[in-house]
């Protein structure tokens, strides 16, 4: 359930809802990227303007599918009633786990394709394409166990984020994973470079601030974590 896309690869997502690929890998068209109205001719007659700041779809269309992301260009009306066209990229939700051991975390580590350099990260991922899965505990779970061998007797839901919202339509939900089994990991061909190592606290808070963890969710759900136990500052 891997969270990159690479050609031909299995990738880790799901449907929304439906909890699915965290697929780190965030690979967009530039046109994809275009946000903000785009002025056709002012204000439309005839059509009621949003209320309370909404954007209002007037119609959608697909401009890019793969089995890893969808990009969607809808028609939109803006308040003060202009019209626009705003483009967003379709992700199937991931689950993200924090395993904590010894007053410390494991973390992973693997080469990042899009940003062209190894990092260390939280295990995550959604199911594979296809799959229907078994709802995020039961994903938070098999992520775990597939990228690092760890069993967590003791999962606890810490969050649910939102990616990039901006220009993505995506989720993760962020999980606790304590009372550790060890075990030999289950990863997938994509995967076979990453490597996993246990670092304490302090070495973590190091890590974020030298850039060595460098992932949006992953420093989130840190201070989900903290946010937890009442020691964020």
């Amino acid at each position: 359930m891997s969270r990159t896309t690479p050609s031909g690869s299995t990738p880790r997502t799901t449907a929304t809802t439906r909890i699915s690929s965290r697929s780190r890998t965030r690979s967009v068209p530039n046109s994809s990227r275009e946000q903000g109205p785009r002025p056709r001719a002012g204000a439309v007659a005839g059509e009621a303007e949003p209320s309370d700041g909404e954007v209002r779809q007037l119609s959608t269309r697909i401009a890019y599918e793969t089995q890893w992301l969808r990009v969607r260009e809808d028609d939109v009306l803006w308040p003060g009633g202009v019209r626009g066209v705003y483009s967003v990229v379709e992700r199937d939700d991931y689950a993200l786990v924090l395993p904590r051991e010894r007053e410390g975390f494991w973390l992973v580590e693997q080469y990042r394709y899009p940003v062209g350099r190894r990092a260390w990260e939280f295990p995550a991922g959604g199911w594979p394409h296809g799959s229907v899965g078994g709802g995020a505990e039961a994903l938070a779970r098999a992520e775990l166990r597939e990228e690092t061998g760890l069993r967590a007797g003791r999962l606890t839901h810490l969050g649910r984020l939102a990616e990039a919202y901006g220009f993505v339509a995506q989720s993760v939900d962020v999980f606790l994973a304590e009372e550790l089994e060890h075990g030999k990991h289950e990863r997938e061909q994509t995967e076979q470079d990453m490597r996993q190592q246990w670092f304490a606290d302090s070495e973590v808070a190091a890590m974020v601030r030298s850039g060595a963890i460098i992932e949006t969710a992953a420093v989130a759900a840190l201070a989900l974590f903290h946010l937890e136990r009442g020691s964020l500052r």
